[in-house]
């Protein structure tokens, strides 16, 4: 994963025109990424319905914790509410996120390796060091808001097994 930041920052200081890396490591399958606006999130919670009923788990990430001054944003709170509402009945939803113990960071995570979570609700805690094979779909509300280095390590927790994987990035579609 650290190639495609560092070709980044060499790109922009000058020291690089062009990369390229022309193979997914052995037995990964290609991670599909798709844009979509606030207006299409029915067509988002659709695919996460079909990648759940597949018994596929889900990373929902949020570029914050709780609510700030800009309601366009959203947050871990928020979405958990709204995956709670969407698909509390049938799937598992826990959140995680800077604020909670490492201990409480640890068991959270060690239950979604485990499958006891369908749906991870999260900050960029889960940026690096996490193997959830059985992952297959992450998606990123407000995208715009996270860098391409950032947005190219979350889209790297999903295609790690043998399952097609999706990436969504979500922005309100206001023009940002």
């Amino acid at each position: 994963a650290t190639p495609i930041p560092r070709t980044y920052a060499l790109t922009i200081f000058g020291d690089m025109d062009v990369s390229t890396i022309k193979e997914r490591p052995k037995g990964r399958q290609k991670i599909d990424t798709v844009v979509k606006k606030n207006s299409e999130i029915k067509d988002v919670l659709e695919m996460m319905y079909k990648e759940l009923k597949q018994n596929h788990q889900v990373y929902v990430i949020a570029p914050m914790i709780e609510s700030g001054n800009n309601e366009e944003v959203e947050n871990v709170e928020k979405l958990e509410e709204k995956m709670n509402k969407a698909f509390g009945k049938l799937f598992t939803i826990k959140s995680v996120h800077g604020k909670l113990s490492a201990e409480e960071k640890n068991e959270i995570m060690d239950d979604f390796s485990k499958h006891k979570i369908d749906i991870l609700i999260s900050t960029t805690v889960i940026e690096v060091g996490v193997d959830v094979k059985n992952a297959s779909m992450i998606v990123i509300f407000n995208a715009n808001y996270f860098g391409l280095s950032t947005i190219h390590q979350l889209r790297g927790r999903v295609g790690r097994g043998e399952y097609k994987s999706y990436c969504v990035l979500k922005y309100n579609g206001n023009g940002q």
